[in-house]
């Protein structure tokens, strides 16, 4: 499998990007609104937010996902579309039908995503206009791919987009991806997007079950500040045309589903990299657990702590935050089995602190917490961030 440098979404065979202007972000003339269309026959999956306040645009995707033909997905930012009442929802129609009518298909068949701030009607006809301009430039160069990484951004630091490129007995296909995503974040499908193109060919219903799967190691593995978002989206598009079928070998099989899982999962910790007023990355491993489950919650009382995040920025090796957030996870263990390492230095051991030394293991940009709970096998990584003043400043001004 080889990685891609400055990877786009259309650089599998068979997809076009177009991008354009609404009016939607405080910077005159700056992209916000985008669309990517794919040629006849593509499969279409999605995975969207647990959220009860679901967007009008999740509710239109989700309705018409997965697909055996998805020829389009109609993205804009700056506005979410969210609890915005009938209209909303026929706006986000409105924006399928704009891109059905330019590809010569049905509205049902285009995708719609939007991401912002809340409650505020979507201006229509300025986005119409903006649809329409993407459309007719849309292209499959490699600067069309750049714009559209830069057009979904909201609060993001900069674009996020990985890819790689494998194959079986010398067919190639190739697995690319962009997302955006800084704050509100910790999905259970965070306000995140996030889209995937492939050329393999995979039936709608194998994409459906793979993204599903793929999400649980990835972006339902990440948090910033606890927050689920009313707008998550991942979707994936397979446009076929390497040739490549994903069903003819179990071993083509587990190689698409190994480059889908490593393009997610990149793009997934670009995110927590990037989050708001964000320093350090953060990588909470869990092992020895009960079960799955246990291991899962044990590592995500801990990446959601406020106050293990808050620690981390001021690199205070105070594993008495962990110890705390372990004890309410609700996974099962008994605390005199635990040990806790902050990068090389063991500070809990066995139910008892170690008086070892970590402040060094905190300094720089990147750290690991790793957690043995001495109960079983089974293992869980979350990724988080510190929390800063900057964050506060970030969302104490980000006003409805």
């Amino acid at each position: 499998m080889q990685k891609l440098e400055s990877a786009t979404v259309v650089q599998p065979q068979g997809f076009r990007m177009g991008c354009a202007s609404a009016g939607l972000k405080k910077t005159k003339g700056e992209l916000d609104t985008a669309v990517l269309l794919a040629e006849e026959g593509t499969a279409g999956a999605g995975v969207f937010t647990t959220n009860r306040f679901a967007a009008a645009p999740v509710r239109w995707s989700r309705e018409h996902l997965p697909a055996d033909d998805l020829r389009g997905v109609a993205v804009n930012s700056g506005n979410a579309n969210a609890c915005t009442g009938p209209k909303g929802q026929e706006h986000a129609r409105r924006m399928a039908e704009l891109v059905a009518e330019k590809c010569g298909c049905s509205a049902e068949q285009v995708a719609v995503c939007s991401t912002g701030i809340i409650g505020h009607p979507l201006p229509i006809a300025d986005v119409e206009a903006a649809l329409g301009e993407a459309c007719d430039g849309a292209s499959d160069s490699r600067a069309a791919g750049q714009k559209g990484s830069e057009a979904i951004l909201t609060t993001d630091r900069g674009p996020k987009t990985s890819g790689v490129r494998a194959g079986v007995d010398g067919e190639k296909f190739t697995v690319c991806g962009m997302a955006k995503g800084a704050g509100m974040i910790a999905p259970h499908l965070a306000t995140m997007l996030c889209f995937i193109t492939t050329d393999a060919q995979v039936p709608p219903e194998v994409l459906q079950d793979m993204l599903g799967q793929g999400v649980q190691n990835s972006f339902n593995a990440i948090t910033v500040d606890g927050d689920r978002s009313t707008n998550d989206t991942v979707l994936a598009l397979a446009s076929g045309a390497s040739g490549v079928d994903v069903e003819s070998s179990k071993d083509t099989r587990k190689r698409f589903g190994r480059a889908l899982r490593s393009v997610m999962q990149d793009l997934a910790i670009q995110i927590v990299q990037g989050a708001e007023g964000a320093s350090k990355l953060l990588r909470v491993q869990v092992t020895g657990a009960r079960t799955r489950e246990c291991a899962r919650s044990a590592a995500r009382a801990v990446a959601s702590s406020l106050l293990f995040k808050c620690a981390m920025h001021g690199e205070d090796p105070n594993w008495g935050r962990v110890v705390c957030a372990l004890g309410y996870s609700g996974a099962w263990f008994e605390p005199d089995d635990v040990t806790i390492s902050i990068g090389a230095a063991t500070v809990f051991e066995e139910g008892r602190p170690t008086g070892a030394k970590a402040s060094s293991e905190l300094q720089g940009s990147e750290a690991s917490i790793y957690i043995d709970l001495g109960a079983g096998q089974h293992k869980a990584t979350m990724w988080t961030c510190d929390l800063s003043k900057d964050y506060v400043d970030i969302n104490a001004g980000y006003a409805v």
